[in-house]
């Protein structure tokens, strides 16, 4: 599980960020808080504009919206390659909508890191989908961004050790 600061184990952990509770597990809340964009496009949009938005935002997948601003699905660069590049088809005749994914796997802002792994394990997924408490989209949270707090935890953890080990004289 990962905690922030301490928890009542004893155990050591980093703060993701200054919001953080002082203890307690990390929560979506803990990494997408600080967000100020939300990355999305419309339905009506091309592939070939869907992929350099993704290559441009530096992500590899964002929400997919109707008309009336709804989330209907998500596009990701696996549905570009697997779905438009390997089956030879062109980019730009194509809409975000006929590739996107639709089986949305959501979380709340008070889902666990924890809760968010096992949700990706399950579904075979990379992103998940960050819904606010009106059911309104407010991001996506990825691998990477779990896998982050993963490397922090563990680099605490190996200061620690190495304090004890090695203390300063």
């Amino acid at each position: 599980m990962f905690w922030n600061s301490s928890c009542n184990r004893g155990q050591v952990r980093p703060t993701i960020r200054p919001e953080c509770p002082a203890e307690g597990p990390v929560k979506v809340s803990d990494l997408i808080g600080s967000r100020k964009e939300i990355f999305s496009i419309t339905e009506e949009t091309s592939v070939h504009l869907a992929a350099q938005y993704l290559r441009e935002k530096q992500v590899r997948s964002v929400g997919v919206m109707n008309a009336s601003g709804k989330l209907t699905g998500v596009i990701s660069q696996s549905d570009v390659s697997d779905k438009v590049a390997a089956e030879n088809k062109c980019p730009a005749w194509m809409k975000t909508s006929d590739i996107m994914t639709r089986e949305l796997v959501t979380v709340t802002a008070e889902k666990t890191l924890d809760d968010c792994l096992r949700l990706m394990e399950q579904n075979s997924i990379f992103h998940l989908i960050v819904l606010d408490e009106r059911g309104e989209f407010r991001g996506m949270l990825s691998i990477s961004d779990i896998l982050r707090v993963v490397a922090s935890d563990e680099k605490a953890r190996a200061d620690l050790l190495e304090s004890f080990i090695f203390p300063l004289r």
